[in-house]
């Protein structure tokens, strides 16, 4: 009943076991397995075991279902924690741990750890920080705290350790043994080069010594006991490696899927082809000892790299080159033998063989440098040896295979040997004999795992016995001698069973006749066979349990039941392997080797003798000198194998012992090499045959820690408390108690023995942990004392110290007090004396000061009429002059007679008339064009200006250069460089979010939308608060509309005012607009005849260096006859030249200038010119950038960049401002005028701008008339060319443009970013422009709006191949006028397009504007060599030539005309120079004012006279040149400047405060109007150049630090102004040879050192040991002619190529406050006042202030005030002269004065 009960309850726990549990399920293993309580999809219960198996629940299976304890549900890290001890238990915390990826697992302090078969990242140097000096359980499971636990324990307790890694071949043995070695290279902590050396030895131990089987990609086929020696702190100092049993036959042979060892597949897959061809070695496939086991790569190996790593390592380990090419030679013969085939021969009745001819064969004698003859005897025949003598007997072909392969093993097998000597020769270094110092050590031993193949041969016998060593090893360690010593020191035990493998030992080797002893026995007869040796096997060993026998006489496998299972052997070539012994013949060849490294590794086997010949041919007979069988007592056999590894394995073992020994247990958890794959057959029977379960009770049960009581009490009686047990009273063993008792409170599992105590592994941790924490205390205690006794000693000695300081502390306090009061008395009585004096002296200055007034008074009003008289006497002269000219004039117009004025006024009512004419067919033209609707190509046809060609070219050249029209030469402008700037590059944005719309919807006011619309705007687009922008903007909307053709054209009005064609573009825009600075439109907007234009661009000097060479280049010198000179047509040029020629070429950059003419009078050489003179140089140029009303005539408007004018009454801003009339706006306008006008507004008001663009693109968007789209979008594309948007508008109108049609999206993208770039944007086909070089070439460049005249002189430069290029410019030429554009950013096309305006305003039409370019030399550097570049001389010396000739360039003297004309004809014509080449030459050279002044023919006769006397006939052209540049160079230096208009701001002070700086090589010079030298400073003078930007409105301002004062000056020019003498200052000190001494220096005991004063001057001398960087130069004293070494922070370098004068030393050698009273003394007194001498400065100081008209700013926002003293057609509402405002009746009276002067003139 109770069983029935009993079975009822099983049943019922069994049903209603909760899901979610763990319970144990038996399986067919016999292992139970782990499963989980599942819930079915049915609702029934069932069980998913660790393999993911279901099982259904039954009630059959109740019995085989068992609860889970709950450790073994996730796994503990030490199995000995483990809840129940069953190998289903052991068997699954391995499992759960494989699959979290923990391979490692403790079983006390032995590791289990299981081969992942994957890389893991637990190995990185934190893991290694981490694991050091922490306790074994500290942390999880890792390789890395057994190692650790080693090298504590080895510094603990003195002692040397020892870790045995052991497993199944694949089961990870190789690779902890490497991070064993790696850890402890890592914690010694000196990163030496030995831990290197011991890592890297490694690779090539794997390389020798691994291969690829079944179970492993790198199973290692020997074993190695690696010994690291440390020193007594702990670091390595050196190793030693053991190796054990090299499977020499894998060489030969492979099982199948397996390979050689690693470093045959190295060697062919990581040589070089070079090296490989010198082996004659190929790919693996080609070799049989590589291809046996049919598998000749790796997977997941890549030998190329592993080849790389092996090399390195073989240089870390003391390799050298040869050497490694010596093992390269070794193997790769190996390889060439492994290919050598034999063939069957019969001869005297003897079976014998031969070696097949083959190329490998020879290759292989030739690696082992051996005679191929040697090596074949060698390898076929066989050595004997008798008594006497030996007998050679020939070989089979099978018998020559096992020879070969003999050989061949033992070559490698010896190689590796060597090897591992090489590799401990690095790493090991022996103690010297006499040496005290005590090495520790920690062996790791590395040795092949257990194996069990199909087929097992002899070595696996030896391995398998290797194993069953450590087997027994382990288990004496862990069972035997662990239970034994408990036994001994009676500690209660239960003693625990264990597998001891004792018994198969004894069988194989400690028995009597044990297998291996029988094996060598066997293997010492000479007729002893496998047979026989198996034979002896059955009848020892047949009846045992462990030896198998085979089943019958003729198998030849046997088995052995191991420790890990039963292995079958087959016996086959077991003494063979044993005996392992080489032929004589062998030995014989290889001591016939040349190579040294096959003697060194065959060194105790090589024994020398002679041979005899035999009378058979294929038998020799060889009598030794020693001959091996020399008597019965002399028989010494080599040592078997087995007898060797039996020796080295007792060897390791006594090793073993010696240390104390950590156990790693490999584990290989499936035969696959699968990650993530866990067989649990196969870990199960590991486990078992390892004895882990009970090792598992033994350690869990046992005391692995144990001390004797005096080393425990020596080590932990910090931890003993004195008052409960006194050490000197109380027994060690009873202090050994206390200890354990006041600390291990845990519980009584400690013990005590006899003579030891026995602890738990915690127990050893606890102890550890509170010595650490007692001996912190103690020490902390004692650093306390120390420290105290310490700073009470310091204190002490310190207040004596104090004590001694304060007593002469107070002594030297009290005399201090008494000196100071000593002082204050002697200063008291010095004040007093001193008021005395200082009373008397100024009573003396008083009375001299008044005598001084008086006298200065009198010779100052005595000066003063002395002045007044002269001035007066001047003043009638002057008159006279004046008067005496007015009077001739009046004569002269007297006498035209009435007929020819009649004439003229005909004439010109003629062409007034032809002109109505043409205007009038014209507009009908235009207002028919207007009123219908307007198609694509018609609105092409209204913008066809739009031109390839500018025009300008065809007509007369200016005037003074018509002989330099030439053939042209075209080159490409996308073949040379632009000077752009790039823009910034900004990431690229999605312009998509920036839609107009969008800008519409956040900017526009009022109701306004961005679409298309057909009626006028009540008010803007966009917000203004200027009202004038509001008018402005409207008025653009309207001529918008009209211009899309959305509004049409009002009809024509007819003026009544005015005669038909009147209404010109002048009235359209005002003349402000049409030539403002700031215009880039000129070139695309103008009129279709344009193109017609007479200009040219010409190329000649301007300007030369100090320095200028002509030799340097000859073409500059070369030239062209004179060409016959055009005419200018009478009503575009004028009679005569107007202005001098000097005052031309400072109007560079400069607006409509006001300057009168200058005529041309004949006079003398000597004097020069005379010049009638209405104006001066300085008028020209502060006439630059005048926005007039109007321009006067024979004026033309100059180039648009430059400084604005300053009105001196600072009345209102520059900008006159801008009206369109209503007549303008309600007459029909060409496309060209509704153009001009919006964009002039754009220009004049830059707040339109957006607003302008806005309402283009509102009309543009939504537009659905295609002619009205087309004519928007054409509209857009052109303001676009011209004037950008803000920033504001930028991205959004960017996003428009990609919206345009076909072509204009990208055009006008394009067109907007050159905008921006510089000012103006490229058209889509360039045009073509002409320069003229001052030789008379004309090269046609291609240019654009935006090509600036520094492009155009670098393509300039680089066509005609020109070096020095510093200081050629470009210049524009129109009638008499002639201005500079420079060299730098000034645009080409705004130059010509004001040519072209400045002609039509004189009624001329464009297209014959005779504008040309010209291409000439502006300035010199001081440096100027004219041997440099002989193409700048060349056309320098023709626009010398060409000065000479048109009166540009003047001489002084007669004599220096006919020198320059004599060497132009040596130049010209040679030596022989004829009548008409001299008079050639007088034409080409003489001005047409000198040969009026003098006939010409004395000018022939004086140069005839001067070439006779052949002054030049020594010299060539090219000198002759250079100096004819030289010439000009010196003595015309104010011709080759740059000038630049300022305005001084401060500094010294001068007659005028608004000047020309003058700059040129010789130095700086300031003009005033009449081309007086204000100031003249030379480059040593000036001291240094300072830029500073005041605001915007000033521009920049440049302070010229000078010895005569500092000078700051503004003006828009002031930045290049600095830039130039800053360059000027720098070259020059670069190539100075003078220098200032700073200060004295002395230095009388060293001579190599130069002694001067200050203010001396230095001649600096070439050195190469003195230099600027190492601040020492060599220089001469030129006061004292001594020479030395200088220090540069003494001296200051003058930037002078030439002596400095008298004048500038006594400037530097004076004070700043010294040079400032010299200064003031030598100024002049400019207190004086200067009478006006033109309109404009006398308007000033006597003009009314201008008004301001608010009508007129409604189109303005840049309003300025009326200029009065210049021309206007408007009436005059008030007087000129401010003192007639108070007197009304004059001010009408003067204001109809005007009005009829006007009706006159007209």
């Amino acid at each position: 009943m109770k069983g029935e009960l009993s079975s009822c309850f099983s049943v019922l726990r069994f049903c209603l076991r909760p899901q979610g549990d763990f319970v144990w399920l038996d399986s067919a293993s016999g292992v139970p397995i782990g499963a989980e309580v599942k819930l079915s999809d049915t609702g029934q219960l069932q069980f998913v075991d660790d393999e993911g198996k279901v099982h259904k629940t039954s009630s059959q299976k109740k019995d085989t279902v068992r609860p889970m304890h709950p450790t073994s549900v996730q796994g503990v890290e030490d199995m000995i924690q483990l809840g129940e001890l069953t190998e289903a238990g052991l068997l699954r915390n391995l499992l759960i741990r494989h699959k979290e990826g923990s391979i490692y697992t403790y079983t006390g302090s032995i590791l289990v750890a299981v081969n992942p078969y994957q890389v893991l990242p637990i190995y990185t140097a934190e893991q290694v920080h981490r694991y050091t000096d922490r306790r074994l359980g500290e942390l999880p499971p890792h390789v890395f705290a057994i190692a650790d636990s080693c090298f504590f324990n080895m510094r603990r307790s003195q002692r040397n350790q020892c870790c045995v890694i052991s497993g199944e071949s694949g089961a990870g043995k190789t690779e902890n043994t490497k991070l064993m070695l790696q850890y402890m290279a890592a914690v010694s902590g000196q990163r030496s080069w030995i831990e290197q050396q011991i890592l890297e030895a490694n690779p090539i131990l794997e390389a020798f010594g691994n291969a690829k089987t079944i179970r492993n990609d790198n199973s290692s086929r020997f074993g190695k006991y690696i010994d690291i020696n440390f020193n007594m702190e702990g670091a390595i100092e050196g190793a030693r490696i053991d190796q054990y049993l090299l499977e020499k036959s894998r060489v030969c042979r492979q099982a199948p899927e397996e390979r050689n060892y690693h470093i045959f597949y190295y060697m062919l897959l990581g040589m070089t082809p070079q090296q490989k061809s010198k082996l004659s070695l190929g790919n693996a496939d080609d070799y049989n000892y590589l291809t046996m086991g049919k598998c000749t790569s790796c997977e997941g190996r890549d030998d190329i790299m592993e080849y790389t790593h092996f090399l390195s390592a073989m240089k870390i380990l003391m390799f050298s080159d040869s050497d490694s090419w010596e093992i390269s030679k070794l193997l790769a013969a190996i390889l060439h033998l492994g290919n050598v085939k034999f063939e069957g021969t019969t001869m005297n009745n003897m079976e014998g063989c031969d070696i097949i001819d083959s190329s490998h064969f020879k290759m292989a004698g030739k690696l082992l440098e051996v005679n191929p003859k040697v090596l074949e005897k060698s390898l076929t025949q066989r050595s004997f040896q008798t008594s006497r003598e030996t007998v050679t007997k020939p070989l089979t072909s099978e018998q020559a295979l096992d020879s070969r392969d003999a050989f061949v093993k033992a070559i490698y097998g010896r190689l590796f040997i060597w090897v591992v000597d090489k590799i401990n020769s690095a790493v090991f270094k022996p103690l010297p004999e006499d040496s005290e110092e005590v090495r520790q050590c920690i062996g790791l031993l590395d040795i092949f795992g257990f194996e069990n193949f199909v087929k097992n041969s002899f070595e696996q016998l030896c391995i398998n016995f290797a194993n069953e060593q450590l087997q027994q090893f382990f288990v004496r360690h862990v069972f035997k001698l662990e239970q034994e010593e408990y036994t001994n020191e009676n500690v209660a035990w239960m003693h625990i069973e264990y597998n001891d493998n004792q018994h198969c030992l004894n069988v194989l080797a400690s028995k009597p006749l044990n297998i291996l002893a029988l094996i060598d026995e066997e293997s010492s007869f000479p007729k002893g066979t496998d047979a026989t040796m198996m034979q002896k096997f059955n009848k020892e060993h047949g009846k045992g349990e462990i030896y198998i026998p085979p089943k019958n006489n003729y198998e030849r496998q046997f088995g052995i039941s191991h420790f890990a299972g039963v292995v079958f052997y087959d016996s086959q070539g077991f003494l063979e392997k044993n005996r392992d012994v080489l032929s004589s013949d062998v030995i014989e060849l290889v001591q016939t080797s040349a190579s040294q490294l096959l003697k060194q590794a065959f060194k105790s086997e090589l024994s020398p003798g002679p041979t005899k010949i035999s009378v058979n041919p294929r038998m020799t007979i060889t009598t030794p000198k020693n001959s091996l069988r020399q008597g019965a007592d002399s028989k010494k056999r080599s040592p078997t194998l087995i007898g060797q590894f039996r020796q080295s394995l007792e060897a390791l073992m006594k090793a073993l012992s010696a240390c104390q020994p950590y156990f790693i247990r490999c584990i290989k958890p499936n035969d696959l090499k699968q990650p993530k794959f866990f067989d649990r057959d196969l870990c199960m029977r590991q486990l078992r045959y390892s004895g882990m379960m009970e090792t598992i009770k033994i350690r869990k049960a046992g005391f692995p820690i144990r001390y004797t009581f005096p080393e425990f009490l020596e080590r932990y009686r910090v931890l003993l408390p004195t008052a409960t047990c006194n050490p000197n009273t109380e027994s060690k063993v009873a202090c050994c108690e206390s200890i354990c008792k006041s600390v291990l409170t845990g519980g009584g599992e400690w013990r005590r023995g006899k003579t030891k105590i026995f602890l738990k592994d915690f127990h050893d941790t606890m102890l550890e942990l509170e010595r650490m924490k007692k001996l912190n205390q103690k020490a902390l205690l004692i650093q306390r004392v120390l420290r105290g006794y310490k700073y009470r000693r310091l204190f002490l000695k310190k207040r004596a110290a104090a004590l001694v300081i304060q007593k002469h502390w107070r002594g030297h306090q009290g005399r201090k007090i008494y000196r100071v009061v000593q002082v204050g008395l002697t200063r008291l009585q010095a004040r007093v004396r001193s008021r005395q004096m200082q009373h008397r002296y100024q009573k003396k200055r008083e009375a001299a000061l008044l005598l001084q007034a008086q006298l200065r008074g009198y010779l100052a009003r005595k000066d003063w009429r002395r002045k007044r008289d002269a001035v007066v006497l001047l003043q009638a002269h002057t008159r006279g002059l004046l008067a005496r000219r007015a009077t001739k004039k009046m004569k002269r117009d007297m006498f035209l007679s009435a007929n020819e004025r009649r004439v003229e006024e005909q004439a010109m009512l003629e062409r007034q008339k032809r002109l109505n004419d043409a205007l009038k067919k014209q507009r009908e033209t235009d207002s028919k064009v207007n009123s219908d609707r307007i198609s694509d190509q018609e609105v092409d046809d209204f913008f066809r200006f739009l031109r390839e060609v500018v025009p300008g070219q065809e007509g007369q050249a200016p005037t003074g250069f018509k002989d330099l029209e030439s053939q042209r030469v075209t080159v490409d402008l996308d073949e040379l460089p632009m000077e752009e700037q790039e823009l910034t590059e900004e990431e690229n944005e999605d312009l998509d979010k920036y839609s107009f719309s969008k800008f519409a919807t956040m900017y526009f006011q009022g109701a306004a939308t961005p679409t298309h619309v057909r009626h006028r705007l009540a008010q803007p687009l966009m917000y203004h608060e200027d009202e004038g922008d509001v008018k402005a903007s409207l008025t653009v909307w309207w001529i918008i509309l009209r211009f899309m053709a959305d509004l049409p054209e009002p009809k024509q009005r007819v003026n009544p005012l005015g005669p038909p064609g009147a209404q010109t573009l002048a009235q359209t825009l005002p003349q402000d607009v049409a030539s403002r600075n700031d215009r880039r439109f000129s070139h695309m907007v103008g009129l279709d005849q344009e193109q017609h234009a007479p200009w040219r661009l010409y190329f000649r000097k301007e300007v030369f260096t100090p320095w200028h060479n002509c030799r340097d280049d000859p073409r500059v010198l070369r030239g062209k006859k004179d060409r016959k000179p055009s005419t200018v047509p009478e009503e575009l040029g004028g009679s005569s030249r107007k202005g001098s020629i000097f005052t031309d070429m400072l109007s560079r950059n400069r607006k409509a200038s006001t300057a009168p003419s200058e005529v041309v009078t004949g006079g003398k050489v000597g004097e020069g010119i005379a010049r009638a003179r209405k104006g001066s140089m300085f008028t020209d140029l502060m006439s630059r950038n005048k926005k007039a009303a109007t321009i006067p005539e024979n004026v033309i408007p100059e180039s648009p960049s430059g400084i604005a004018e300053e009105s001196e009454s600072n009345a209102g801003p520059p900008n006159e401002m801008m009206m369109v009339d209503a007549t303008t706006l309600e007459r029909p306008m060409t496309p060209l005028e509704k153009l001009q006008i919006i964009v002039g507004y754009a220009i004049v008001r830059q707040d339109l701008r957006d607003e302008i663009y806005c309402q283009i693109c509102k009309q543009l968007e939504g537009n659905t008339n295609r002619n009205s789209y087309h004519r928007g979008w054409i509209l857009l594309s052109l303001c676009l060319g011209i004037f950008p948007p803000s920033e504001k508008l930028m991205k959004y109108l960017q996003s428009f443009i990609r919206s345009g049609p076909g072509g204009y999206g990208p055009y006008c993208a394009e067109r907007l970013k050159r905008t921006v770039l510089n000012g103006a944007t490229k058209t889509k086909k360039r045009m073509t422009v002409s320069l003229t070089l001052m030789d008379g070439r004309t090269i046609s460049l291609p240019v654009d709006s935006a090509s600036t005249s520094g492009e155009v002189c670098q393509m300039l430069s680089q066509k005609i191949q020109l070096k020095d290029t510093f200081g050629f410019s470009l210049y524009v030429a129109l009638y008499e006028k002639v201005w500079a554009l420079g060299s730098g950013r000034e645009h080409v096309m705004d130059s010509i397009s004001q040519c072209e305006q400045e002609v039509r305003r004189k009624g001329g039409q464009e297209q014959h504007a005779p504008w040309r370019l010209y291409f000439r030399k502006e300035v010199f550097t001081p440096w100027h060599n004219c041997r440099d570049d002989p193409v700048s001389s060349e056309l320098i010396y023709k626009q010398i030539v060409r000065g000479l000739k048109f009166g540009e360039y003047q001489c002084k003297k007669e004599e220096d005309y006919v020198e320059l004309t004599t060497k132009h004809l040596y130049i010209q014509h040679g030596t022989g120079g004829s009548a008409d080449g001299v008079k050639a030459a007088v034409q080409d050279c003489i001005s047409s004012t000198l040969l009026e002044a003098k006939p010409e023919a004395k000018w022939v006769q004086m140069v005839g006279t001067a070439c006779a006397q052949g002054l030049y006939k020594g010299s060539d052209q090219k000198t002759m040149k250079a100096e004819v540049v030289e010439y000009a160079r010196q003595n015309w230096p104010m011709f080759f400047s740059r000038f630049f208009e300022v305005v001084k701001v401060s500094g010294p002070a001068l007659p005028k405060s608004r000047f020309i700086v003058a700059l040129n090589w010789t130095g700086i010079t300031f003009l005033d109007e009449r081309e007086r030298r204000l100031v003249e400073l030379s480059y040593p003078e000036v001291t240094g150049v300072n830029t500073v930007r005041e605001s915007k409105s000033s521009g920049q301002l440049v302070c010229l630090l000078t010895l005569r004062g500092d000078f700051t000056l503004s003006g828009t020019m002031a930045e290049d102004l600095a830039a130039l003498v800053l360059m000027f200052l720098g070259g020059l000190r670069e190539r100075s040879q003078y220098a200032v001494t700073l200060k004295d220096v002395s230095s009388p005991g060293d001579e190599t050192l130069l002694s001067f004063k200050k203010g001396e001057l230095l001649v600096l001398l070439k050195d190469d040991e003195f230099s600027l960087e190492r601040g020492w130069l060599k220089a001469r004293n030129d006061h004292t002619g001594k020479t030395g070494a200088v220090p540069t922070e003494a001296i200051l370098i003058l930037p002078t190529l030439s002596k400095p004068t008298n004048e500038v030393m006594n400037l530097l050698n004076l004070s700043p406050d010294q040079r400032k009273s010299v200064i003031q003394a030598t100024q002049t007194d400019t207190k004086d006042r200067i009478a006006p001498t033109s309109l404009k400065e006398f308007s000033i100081e006597y003009f009314r202030q201008p008004n301001k008209d608010v009508n007129r700013q409604v189109m303005s926002k840049n309003w300025a005030p009326e200029r009065l003293w210049l021309h206007s057609r408007e009436p005059l509402r008030q007087p000129l002269l401010w003192r007639l405002a108070a007197y009304p009746d004059l001010s009408h009276k003067a204001c109809l004065l005007l009005q009829l002067s006007l009706l006159l003139s007209s």
